[in-house]
């Protein structure tokens, strides 16, 4: 990434710019994909852990997202789903693609955790 990209990316983003391209560099991001056309990606965040995103929607279940987002209104999205927004711009993202009830799977083990 150009270095004038990069400043552009920290001054709307803050501190969520670098983390995020980092885990595009380590193709972090992958697309998932049901024959019906559902979507949603997966980030395997720097702690280890599997993040499901929602670019439509624009929600990720980590806890940042939760906190920094949704309740403090301090950022704009967390460092996963701008992975997810730069792994589609720069074609880094990977692909996967599952049946119906494996999606459902991926969709309803989010809700389990959360609940």
């Amino acid at each position: 990434v150009p270095d004038d990209l990069l400043l552009g990316l920290k001054f709307i983003f803050g501190p969520s710019a670098v983390p995020a391209l980092d885990l595009v560099d380590q193709r972090s991001v992958t697309r998932v994909v049901s024959p019906s056309g559902r979507t949603a990606y997966q980030v395997l965040g720097s702690s280890g852990k599997l993040y499901t995103c929602y670019s439509s929607c624009h929600f990720c279940t980590c806890p940042a997202f939760g906190f920094t987002v949704l309740q403090k209104s301090e950022s704009l999205l967390c460092k996963h789903i701008l992975a997810v927004y730069l792994s589609q711009a720069m074609g880094a993202c990977q692909e996967l693609t599952v049946s119906e009830e494996q999606l459902t799977s991926i969709l309803l083990a989010e809700e389990e955790e959360e609940g």
